[in-house]
């Protein structure tokens, strides 16, 4: 089995976003590093798909008592 060409595999990677750009085994491996964390990511939110929906809707009613907190207190102050 031939080896892949090392050189010529690291001066095609190339990233950018942006005003930031990457070229090499840096690319490389911030290339790899998002899809390790897309994979985390995936994994955990699939472990806390039971309660999520809870969660949301906790989140949901904690801001609506903020807004309605500052409504109030725009009320006793203005």
């Amino acid at each position: 089995m031939a080896r892949p060409p090392i050189a010529r595999i690291l001066r095609a990677s190339k990233l950018r976003y942006g005003a930031f750009r990457a070229r090499g085994a840096p690319a490389i491996l911030l290339g790899v590093t998002a899809i390790v964390l897309a994979a985390g990511s995936v994994r955990a939110l699939r472990s806390a798909a039971p309660s999520l929906a809870e969660s949301l809707r906790e989140a949901t009613k904690l801001i609506e008592a903020l807004r309605s907190d500052r409504a109030e207190q725009r009320r006793l102050n203005g």
